[in-house]
């Protein structure tokens, strides 16, 4: 049997034009986020080995000294709640292009600083690039990856940091040997220079929309609490970051050479830590966010507290490192599944906490410092770090669901098991009010036929109609 097939009243399909995406998703997006966040870093971790030579040559207090990034965070801080505007006109490409600039040329400018004010303007231009990279790049991992990547693309992206320190502060020790202003210049140059070429590989985006204003945030459950606790976590580590160069310095005499090698290896456990928090990005981010903020906390007092010898500080923090890049990488993970819809005005949060972490916690480290020595400074590094799970804390006692629960995305196994236990209570509560109700029909018709005969006055017979939970009977009397 042949089959015809009429095409007359078909028309000729016109071709459609290809539609470019706006991400190229044919690449990794890994080296570009990676030596983006290597540049940012690099900008800020530049300072820590030579900040006692810059107090002396600048004739500032080491304390003093340490608000170049107290300023540096304030403007990163303000940037990043203000850049609304450009976000809704500017794609992420672009945007990692503009903050990269604004590093290279604020490494410029600190090189050349003739004074600390204007050392301390030249760390505001730092300050307000690097909020730009750090939103774009964190805000790129879930914008240029598909999500069942999203875990691995971010905690190697966010090891761009603590590969600046590893890179950058042996350099920053040797180049110390010829004046602060080289080795403030140096590296964050270079890593600029070399993370722009990498960004300008990819395809340009589409900007991210005036849907993701920070007014979109308030209707998401949970990102207040998470806002906070990521401000005391980060106001904590950062004190620790900052101050931590110093204790070498004048604890054990250490030069800036050694100084920054043993910041480096310190820093060396913080890529591990990251890497093996993956596992703890889903159901339980709560609870790991608290236990390594407690960990952190206990680690920085006694790295305060405890200083036997140059080695055992250092091996201590590198301990502190690794819980600090482990909690980065899941507070991160846990603010971009938050609030899923709203993922670069999390980013935006996510860089202002940090960068104000650096305000708030070079303020009270150099309060306590100031006070009561380096003991003092790991006390208050370390009561930081403990505020830092009371929102966490809260939310757990309130039940708050955690993010991807059944009130933001689908319900979690301890959600799930809550439900299928009312479920199964409720079953055997009416198996059990039926067996009862079919054991006790016949005393229930026995009573029924007393009460027959009673009210008949004796009549030798009477009909019992009795309902139970298992059906109606009749019976004659």
């Amino acid at each position: 049997m042949a089959t015809t097939i009429e095409q007359t009243n078909l028309r000729p399909r016109t071709a459609r034009p290809r539609v470019v995406p706006a991400t190229d998703r044919r690449t990794s997006p890994i080296p570009v986020l990676f030596l983006s966040l290597f540049a940012a870093q690099a900008a800020l971790v530049v300072i820590t080995p030579v900040l006692p030579r810059i107090a002396a040559d600048l004739g500032v207090s080491t304390p003093t000294a340490g608000l170049l990034r107290s300023a540096s965070g304030l403007a990163a801080g303000i940037t990043a709640l203000a850049m609304g505007p450009l976000v809704r006109r500017v794609g992420l490409r672009d945007l990692l292009l503009a903050g990269l600039a604004g590093l290279a040329a604020g490494a410029l400018g600190g090189a050349v600083s003739p004074s600390f004010p204007v050392l301390v303007a030249a760390q505001v231009v730092v300050g307000a690039s690097l909020a730009v990279v750090l939103a774009a790049a964190v805000a790129a991992t879930a914008a240029w990856t598909r999500e069942e990547e999203r875990a691995r693309v971010l905690s190697w992206a966010l090891a761009g940091q603590p590969a600046a320190w590893i890179v950058a502060l042996p350099v920053v020790g040797l180049l110390a040997g010829a004046g602060w202003r080289w080795a403030l210049v140096v590296v964050p140059f270079a890593g600029a220079v070399l993370a722009a070429a990498a960004v300008r590989s990819r395809r340009p985006d589409a900007p991210a929309g005036s849907s993701e204003g920070l007014a979109t945030l308030r209707r998401q459950p949970g990102v207040g609490g998470w806002a906070l606790g990521e401000l005391l976590a980060y106001s904590a580590w950062t004190g620790t970051l900052v101050f931590a160069g110093a204790l070498f310095v004048e604890s054990y005499g250490a030069s800036p050479g050694e100084t920054g090698l043993l910041l480096a290896f310190g820093a060396a456990a913080y890529i591990p830590g990251g890497l093996v928090a993956r596992r703890w990005t889903g159901a339980v981010a709560r609870r790991a966010l608290v236990a390594l903020a407690l960990a952190a906390g206990a680690g920085v007092a006694a790295f305060g507290i405890v200083r036997p010898g140059a080695a055992a500080s250092a091996a201590l923090f590198a301990a502190i490192a690794f819980v600090g890049g482990a909690r980065t990488l899941v507070g991160s993970a846990f603010g971009l599944r938050i609030a899923p819809t709203s993922r670069v005005a999390v980013t935006r949060v996510r860089a202002a906490t940090l960068q104000l972490g650096y305000l708030v916690g070079t303020a009270v480290g150099g309060v306590a410092l100031a006070a009561g020595g380096y003991p003092a400074m790991g006390l208050a590094m370390a009561a930081l770090f403990g505020l830092a799970t009371a929102p966490h804390l809260a939310a757990m006692r309130a039940r708050q669901p955690e993010a991807g629960s059944p009130r933001s995305r689908s319900a979690g196994p301890a959600t799930a098991a809550i439900a299928s236990s009312v479920t199964a209570a409720n079953s055997a509560g009416r198996t059990a009010t039926a067996e009862w109700s079919a054991s006790n029909s016949n005393t229930v018709a026995r009573v029924a036929r007393a009460s027959a005969r009673c009210s008949s006055g004796g009549t030798s017979r009477s009909r019992v109609v009795t309902t139970t939970a298992v059906g109606t009977s009749t019976v004659d009397a």
